[in-house]
């Protein structure tokens, strides 16, 4: 059985402005109709690259669907027969305006976003938006989806391979403390002074207040938890210096 076809794009652009839209592009148009298995996934990106380039659609939803295509197995001499083939049928410019966009799929120059949205489809809880807010504490690439705001804040954090946090501290005069919970690859948990704790699905790590302690992914894995904030009196979270490359690199 091939891997869940997981799609947030539509909550992500229109969710606050077009609930309706977002839920019917993510859960029914991606999560029913591309999970459907009456048609292989590769079959059905050939059929939706057909079907845009037919409409005369070149900009962003397309590429999507290109890098989708290659994603599922569609090589270069495949995607380039059937763009001529169907050139004859819809027009020979629109042949040049998908081989345009095609070519780039098919140089590599997006293998980056490929292991993003590959990465995406093993894991149930979207990756995100990349965490810019906090990317001064990290070293590496972080995304952050958040999951829950009310009661107690509940953030999907996925780390690229190699990225990891900056030493920190959670503080509260009173409860606070947070939750880790694996939710996809591979990753580290450690405190100060200890072991680091190698992290999979299904791993929960209890991280009290005043601990110095980081967290982040394998360095040949991706890597998302959930982070759970425990509420608390007059939480905060003190960030401090980066772990050292020699005492990450002895992670195997």
């Amino acid at each position: 059985m091939s891997e869940k076809i997981v799609q947030t794009a539509g909550r992500t652009a229109l969710g606050e402005f077009a609930p309706e839209f977002a839920h019917f592009n993510d859960d029914v148009l991606f999560g029913e109709n591309w999970n459907n298995q009456d048609i292989d996934v590769k079959t059905r990106s050939m059929i939706t690259v057909v079907a845009l380039m037919s409409s005369g659609i070149t900009d962003s939803s397309l590429v999507y669907h290109l890098q989708n295509a290659k994603n599922h197995g569609v090589t270069q001499k495949e995607i380039a027969a059937i763009i001529t083939h169907v050139a004859f049928y819809v027009g020979w410019p629109k042949g040049w305006a998908v081989f345009n966009l095609a070519k780039e799929v098919w140089n590599e120059k997006v293998e980056e976003l490929l292991e993003k949205e590959r990465y995406q489809n093993t894991i149930f809880f979207p990756i995100g938006a990349p965490n810019d807010g906090f990317a001064q504490y990290f070293v590496g690439q972080s995304y952050l989806a958040p999951i829950s705001t009310k009661q107690a804040g509940i953030y999907n954090v996925t780390f690229e391979p190699g990225c990891r946090n900056n030493w920190h501290i959670h503080h509260a005069d009173k409860g606070g403390g947070q939750i880790l919970v694996c939710v996809g690859g591979r990753g580290y948990y450690q405190e100060w002074g200890k072991e680091a704790i190698e992290m999979n699905p299904g791993d929960c790590i209890n991280i009290p207040v005043d601990v110095k302690h980081w967290h982040g992914a394998a360095a040949d894995s991706w890597f998302s938890h959930l982070a759970i904030e425990v509420p608390g009196e007059k939480v905060s979270n003190e960030w401090l210096e980066a772990v050292e490359d020699e005492q990450y690199q002895i992670l195997k």
